[in-house]
Order: C-alpha cells, then sequence, then structure tokens
C-alpha cells in the first residue's frame, strides 16, 4: 500500500461553488491512473469528509489521466463554521488515503 500523495503527480481541492468542493487528483500516467481507479473510491472520499457517498459525484478523465470528484463542502464557503474559504487546504488529507 502507498499513500496517494506519494504514487500520482498532484492531488488539488479547490471550491467548485459556496456549497461544493472539487478534488482533482493528476495521476501523470496510464498505469497510474488505473491503479488510482482501482484503489480510491466514492466511499473513501465520503468517509473522509463525513458526507453521505450518495452525494460525492465521481468523474474519471482517462484522456487526461485525472480523477476528479465532487461533493458538499463541509461548510457553506464564508460561514463562520467554514475553515477553508477556498477549498484548498483538504488536499493533504485526500493525497493520504492509502492506495493498493
Amino acid at each position: 500500500m502507498s499513500e496517494l500523495g506519494s504514487i500520482v503527480d498532484k492531488v488539488r481541492t479547490k471550491n467548485a461553488g459556496p456549497f461544493w468542493l472539487t478534488i482533482d487528483i493528476f495521476c501523470g500516467s496510464p498505469s497510474v491512473f488505473e491503479r488510482v481507479a482501482r484503489g480510491v473510491d466514492v466511499d473513501q472520499i465520503a468517509s473522509l469528509f463525513h458526507v453521505s457517498a450518495r452525494t460525492v459525484k465521481r468523474f474519471d478523465i482517462p484522456d487526461l489521466n485525472v480523477i476528479k470528484f465532487s461533493l458538499p463542502r463541509p461548510a457553506i464557503q464564508g460561514t463562520v463554521s467554514d475553515r477553508d474559504m477556498h477549498g484548498a487546504g483538504w488536499g493533504p488529507l485526500v493525497a493520504e488515503i492509502e492506495v493498493a
């Protein structure tokens, strides 16, 4: 098993509006893309962010070797409970996911 961040080129999180976050996993090669596609699923992302798996959307883009997830933000952007206005601070958590 390896941490996701050690096998991919980049893990980026960002705003997708005030209610959603987007996670971009840049795999760098078709072989890494296939490994990550098999090793990271909606349930893992949902568990990490404490949201229902039904609300997480996954987009595989094999031509770019990219996997994207979109999910509801833990707190609406700009509210008192929002700890990350830009959504960029969640990437390191995603990068720690163990991939077979």
